[in-house]
Parts: C-alpha cells; structure tokens; sequence
C-alpha cells in the first residue's frame, strides 16, 4: 500500500490483523490512534470518544479528527443504504478479498448474506 506524503509515494506494510486485534501495529502513522477514535466513535462511553479524539489531534492533528469523523460518517451512511437496500458486493470484489474477508472474519455479518444469497459460490 501506497502513502502520498509531502508529493511523494511512501511504501507501508499495513498488518489488517490489527483491525481485529487492537494490540497489534496496524503500520500507518497514527494508526494505533485512529483505530482507537474508530472504536470510541461506535462505543456508548464519551469520555472515551473525547480522550481518542485528543489523542487523534494530538499525534497527527486537529485537521485529522475532522478527517476521521468525515470518513467515518460517510462510510456509515453509504453502508446503511447498501444494507437497507439489500445490495450485494460486486463479484469482482468478492474474488479480490476472499483472503481479507475470512481472515476478518467479514462472512460472518448478517449483511454478508445480502450478497452469498446471489454468489453463494463466494462464500
């Protein structure tokens, strides 16, 4: 995976684990931090919100919580539709994250079943 900084491509190593296994590194800067506001965002504690969005600001800026809420917000938005209409993942996607998808544990959500309903040969 690629990161542009200051005009320039940087090579990353990002580890997915760490999505699912929040002691791990995940390899981006300020990954730790982001996974935690992440987290914070869909949890019922506020004060741990506030203290993952410090953290956030603090490590890699203001401009980053807004960045990170602004994502999160409309990745929800955009998943909800999908869901709610029942729209499968395309079956080009599917053969690209086969891997990722069992490794996360992906095919497990209900919503999964929106798509091996029609691909069931993707499971």
């Amino acid at each position: 995976m690629f990161l542009r900084e200051s005009g320039r491509a940087t090579d990353l190593k990002i580890n997915l684990e760490a999505l699912i296994k929040p002691t791990l590194e995940i390899g981006v800067p300020g990954g730790k931090e982001i996974l935690n506001f992440a987290e914070a965002l869909i949890g019922p504690d506020r004060s741990i919100l506030d203290k993952a969005r410090l953290e956030l600001a603090d490590k890699l800026s203001p401009a980053a919580v807004s960045a990170a809420s602004a994502i999160a917000a409309n990745f929800t938005k955009n998943d909800r539709i999908a869901n709610g209409c029942g729209i499968p993942s395309e079956p080009k996607m599917l053969k690209a994250s086969k891997d990722i998808r069992a490794n996360l544990g992906l095919n497990d959500y209900r919503s999964a079943e929106n798509t091996f309903k029609h691909f069931p040969e993707e499971r």
